[in-house]
């Protein structure tokens, strides 16, 4: 069954309608607008009552026709006022007084049109009674069809609306807003419209855009990566309130621009006996609530940087290990490690005096690291990219103290002072 909505000058509103029944729509300009129902017994009953519900949903005084093809139902919500169901076998009786110019869209070539005005055919049912051979003889393979569609034999599938992969929302704001609470609520209603569309084609998102146009400065933009693919409205809401409370917008706000990157919804499978782990929209939550309170940049997985810098490490977002679980055991044993020290670095390093004797470092003097250096190793000279403000240039020594802590101190070179790196546990 097909269910055809009409009503003039409101095609977006039926078509909207539509969307709350069946992801496969046609829209038939200027008025018309027909949806596959198929399958919507299960969840409200009857033809009569799916038309009673798509007239209650559409809000507004339209015609809704219901027939076993697509072009039956929309002959009917044309032709026929209010509710009509066809049911199947009978098209041609429902149709039959409907006037034959309805088929004026479907005409491509007036002679066909004059030649039915000329026969005396006002009607669906005079047309339905012509003989197939002699309408086939004058009018061609076009009055054929036309016969066909007037007696309700219709076998053409949809062609469905064919939307953008594109979920963007904007609302341009009636009057500036400069407080955040106000402005949450604007970025919820845009919120649940993206979500809405993300979810009725089955898709999740990992990335949301937020830009701001302000009253006299430029752009406020801002965005969500996401570690796993998501879609809970209250979650984003509250990633995005954190993110503009730590960075408020520094004018008010005159339009709010939102947008989504659709992507496959995360699928797995628990298993009986493994704990259950966190849930992804719970822990990037607390993760935005700590980051609001140390700051970005000093959340996350420490990642080293391919760099010869000492210490040079970079903050990356958390993100699940692809890897994990999938490898097996390897059938080669591992190789024994060996012991070996640890340096855990002082951050920032800490500011030394040291005492030289033969270029050999005797004593450290510092608020934490005192001591005369027992033993010492080095120097091992480091330097790079000297071609921007933070290059290094600098000598390491290793060195171990009477009181039996071993250390890492370094040198700069440009400006002669010492630091104590680091420990060796």
């Amino acid at each position: 069954m097909y269910a055809c909505l009409h009503g003039p000058g409101n095609l977006p509103l039926l078509v909207e309608c539509a969307r709350g029944f069946s992801p496969h729509i046609e829209e038939n300009p200027p008025d018309s607008a027909i949806f596959d129902a198929r399958g919507l017994e299960a969840l409200h009953g009857p033809p009569a009552a799916l038309a009673a519900e798509i007239e209650r949903r559409v809000g507004v005084k339209v015609n809704i026709a219901i027939a076993p093809n697509p072009d039956a139902a929309l002959h009917a919500a044309r032709g026929i006022a209010g509710i009509t169901v066809i049911e199947t076998g009978k098209e041609a009786a429902a149709l039959a007084r409907l006037p034959v110019n309805l088929l004026s869209a479907a005409f491509h070539n007036s002679e066909v049109a004059e030649s039915l005005h000329l026969w005396g055919i006002r009607t669906f049912g005079e047309f339905a009674k012509l003989p197939p051979l002699g309408v086939a003889a004058r009018l061609g393979d076009e009055g054929v069809e036309l016969q066909r569609l007037a007696r309700g034999e219709g076998y053409r599938r949809l062609r469905p609306i064919e939307d953008p992969l594109e979920f963007e929302a904007e609302l341009e704001l009636e009057y500036p807003v400069d407080l955040l609470e106000p402005l949450a609520f604007v970025m919820a209603r845009l919120l649940k419209e993206i979500c809405e569309r993300l979810a009725a084609r089955a898709l999740a998102t990992n990335e949301i855009r937020l830009n701001l146009t302000l009253e006299n400065a430029p752009v406020h933009a801002t965005s969500l990566k996401l570690p796993v693919p998501m879609l809970d409205q209250k979650a984003f809401l509250r990633m995005l309130q954190l993110d503009l409370s730590g960075r408020p917008p520094v004018e008010p706000v005159v339009k709010v621009h939102m947008a989504a990157e659709p992507v496959k919804p995360r699928r797995m499978q628990q298993g009986l006996f493994m704990p259950s782990s966190p849930e992804p929209e719970k822990l990037e939550l607390t993760v935005a609530r700590v980051r609001h309170l140390v700051g970005a940049g000093r959340v996350g997985s420490p990642e080293i940087l391919n760099t010869h810098r000492p210490d040079g490490f970079a903050m990356r977002a958390f993100a699940p290990d692809v890897l994990r679980g999938s490898v097996g055991v390897s059938s080669v044993a591992a190789a024994p490690e060996l012991p070996r020290l640890c340096l855990r670095r002082f951050r920032p390093p800490r500011y030394a005096q040291v005492l030289v004797v033969n270029r050999q470092p005797v004593r450290v003097m510092s608020p934490s690291v005192s001591g005369r250096v027992a033993m010492a190793k080095g120097p091992w000279r480091t330097s790079g990219e000297w071609w921007r403000d933070d290059r290094w240039n600098r000598d390491e020594w290793d060195v171990a103290l009477d009181s039996g802590g071993v250390y890492r101190i370094y040198q700069e070179n440009d400006s002669g002072r010492w630091f104590v790196e680091g420990s060796y546990d």
